[in-house]
């Protein structure tokens, strides 16, 4: 399982600044959310900068352009996005957003983030050219995840109250679709090519697959407890949902969206999030790569 990160309960210990000549692909960019902090993990050497930076309260999300020129991050607790010029990791802007910022995502063209907010049901639509907020959508009862489809049409927002995934035509901004899904849906991720998103339930021990040319549920996988963060592998062979409530990881081949094995060796207790270190569509988490090795997803 080359490639294959489980995000649990992650100490980062302050090592070494990241080298001035490594590959703008090369940094891993994970939010802390008791520090208020972001640190920033040089992949080539596996070392931590000597300097974290100070973001808002309860930092949640985290999302890379594709240029990898700027990190946002989604301040749970200050109710703002702090955004990082990846070139000094330093803070530039601080956008004021909704209540509750949890997931972000950036558009695959650069043009836009999107962030959900859970303590007001909407989205906020910031421009990345100015790091302004130019619209707010409204979604369903506490959304917490957000995923771009990888032609950038669509954003699928999960709804956890609301049971459901609000589909976001991005072109203007407005919700198309809204799909029930199983209780407590939290994390989204989209197959490369688009066809499917894979939904994670977490108090209904599914994971609903969405057809998104229809955008309705074509089936719904039983996996373990608590199923929290959700990863399409890059090649979309497989989809891994990480069950929080198990300790365990299930394996799903998406051709056919059935579980072909599950993982408990060498899981930890509370598995919450998990990515892929290959090229892919970004849906960010916690953490988030710089563009050329991006995770598939995070939780």
């Amino acid at each position: 399982m080359v490639g294959l990160v489980a995000l649990v309960s992650l100490t980062l210990p302050v090592v070494a600044a990241p080298s001035a000549v490594a590959d703008p692909s090369d940094f891993l960019y994970v939010a802390n959310s008791t520090d208020g902090t972001v640190s920033v993990i040089n992949t080539t050497n596996d070392t931590v900068g000597g300097t974290t930076i100070s973001v808002g309260a309860n930092p949640r999300g985290v999302a890379v352009a594709p240029n990898g020129t700027k990190a946002y991050v989604s301040n749970n607790g200050s109710n703002n996005v702090s955004v990082i010029n990846t070139a000094d990791n330093t803070v530039s802007a601080n956008i004021a957003v909704g209540n509750g910022p949890r997931g972000v995502a950036v558009t695959p063209d650069g043009a836009k983030a999107y962030v959900v907010n859970s303590d007001d049901g909407n989205v906020s639509v910031i421009n990345t050219a100015t790091d302004s907020v130019t619209g707010t959508i409204t979604v369903g009862t506490t959304p917490v995840g957000v995923a771009v489809t990888p032609d950038g049409t669509r954003a699928y927002v999960a709804n956890l109250s609301g049971n459901s995934v609000s589909v976001i035509d991005t072109a203007t901004d407005t919700v198309s679709s809204t799909v029930t899904v199983g209780s407590n849906p939290s994390t989204v991720a989209v197959t490369p090519n688009g066809a499917k998103a894979y939904v994670t339930n977490n108090t209904s021990k599914g994971v609903s697959v969405t057809n998104t040319a229809t955008n309705a549920v074509s089936t719904t996988i039983s996996v373990g407890a608590n199923p929290r963060g959700v990863a399409v592998a890059p090649n979309g062979a497989k989809a891994y949902v990480v069950n929080n409530g198990a300790n365990s990881v299930s394996v799903t081949n998406t051709t056919t969206d059935a579980v072909s094995s599950t993982i408990t060796t060498n899981i930890g207790t509370g598995p919450s999030g998990v990515a892929f270190a290959g090229k892919g569509p970004c849906l960010a988490g916690r953490s988030a790569w710089r563009p050329g090795r991006t995770p598939c997803a995070v939780g």
